[in-house]
């Protein structure tokens, strides 16, 4: 598994997917502010299946040279 999400995007989806279950957590959203886990998963692992399924990198690489 090769990471895919790039630095900023990984920050921006770990601060959404724990903003989106602590709406859901006190019930401030409906039961849709749990799929804040999986952004919080993907953010975390630096890896997200759609990504990898449509070859979308954002992950900047530093070349060896």
């Amino acid at each position: 598994m090769t990471l895919n999400i790039g630095g900023a995007e990984r920050v921006i989806r770990i601060l959404a997917g724990l903003v989106l279950i602590g709406l859901a957590a006190t019930g401030t959203v409906g039961w849709w502010g749990w799929v804040g886990l999986v952004v919080l998963g993907t953010g975390a692992l630096g890896w997200c299946p759609p990504y990898a399924l449509f070859g979308i990198n954002t992950c900047s690489t530093k070349s060896k040279g």
